[in-house]
């Protein structure tokens, strides 16, 4: 019976790119919430993260009935949030894998390329996580769609940091 088992997938929720001062760069969300319930949790997420400092913190907090799993790296922080009884050393390591994914397609990525391409950051992040569950953490495969949609989007292939002459 294909319903039998169940599925242990992971579940994002939602996913925010905040700079230290607070502005979001970018946010995903894979549930529904309003416009002001957004804001709310913008505010709420960025107040609670910047205010654990000292070393001594881990990077996973319980945020209503979710857990905000986060990673600064320079001035930007990057919080998945997701179940609380996801596991947060996965989505660590998630979190450092679309910074290698943006450092790799930006060249040293920097919050500058979320402003003005977040598009193109949209488009890296639909390659690993679509609908809120992981679905590729293959660096070389993730780039090479992201190689292919940029051909057929502009017409030639990006300069992407570790993926050289796999088209020759």
């Amino acid at each position: 019976d294909a319903h039998s088992h169940t599925r242990n997938a992971q579940m994002i929720r939602f996913i925010l790119l905040q700079n230290r001062a607070g502005k979001t760069r970018l946010g995903k969300w894979y549930m529904s919430f309003s416009e002001d319930e957004k804001e709310k949790i913008k505010t709420d997420i960025h107040r609670v993260i910047t205010s654990r400092t000292g070393g001594k913190s881990s990077n996973f907090v319980e945020y209503r009935t979710f857990k905000v799993i986060y990673r600064r790296y320079a001035g930007l922080y990057f919080s998945f949030v997701c179940d609380v009884t996801d596991n947060e050393l996965a989505i660590l390591e998630l979190i450092h894998l679309f910074v290698e994914l943006l450092d790799a397609y930006f060249g040293n990525v920097c919050e500058l390329d979320l402003v003005f391409n977040f598009h193109k950051v949209y488009m890296v992040l639909d390659e690993l996580i679509a609908g809120g569950e992981v679905q590729e953490t293959s660096k070389p495969t993730i780039l090479r769609r992201l190689s292919d949609i940029e051909f057929l989007m502009e017409g030639k292939r990006p300069i992407i940091t570790g993926l050289t002459d796999i088209y020759v």
